[in-house]
């Protein structure tokens, strides 16, 4: 399965058991503007997934317009940055959820949050190889 510059359905996580399960069980840190919540699991005979969730709150920003414009930029910059994280979950043959929360209370700019993301990615990805080594 190789991952295209899209996002699709099966990308997102939309299960309450799933969510509650990566806040439950995952692994969590700060990349400003973001609270990033990571949770990897083994593919059972189900083929290497990254799925995501975006999360802005109610409380930072009371328009729905303000909250709808955050996370088409945070989805489209995770769209634009995914890659690596396919690349190790199709090599370990693991799949990976996702939780990026905004935490900041101003609109960043696409340029920053793409830059952000892209951070956050390297992050994830440092943090898996660290944990790979370590099992070993």
């Amino acid at each position: 399965m190789t991952a295209k510059e899209d996002f699709r359905k099966h990308e997102r996580l939309c299960k309450e058991n799933d969510i509650e399960a990566l806040f439950r069980k995952g692994k969590g840190f700060s990349v400003y503007p973001f609270r990033v919540v990571v949770r990897f699991r083994p593919c059972d005979g189900h083929p290497a997934t990254v799925r995501v969730l975006v999360s802005v709150s109610k409380k930072r920003f009371r328009h729905a317009v303000k909250r709808n414009r955050v996370k088409r930029l945070m989805r489209e910059a995770w769209r634009k940055n995914k890659m690596p994280l396919y690349e190790i979950c199709q090599r370990d043959n693991i799949s990976l959820d996702v939780a990026l929360v905004y935490t900041a209370t101003v609109i960043h700019s696409y340029g920053e949050m793409f830059n952000k993301t892209q951070k956050a990615i390297k992050e994830i990805v440092k943090k898996h190889e660290a944990h790979r080594k370590h099992s070993r």
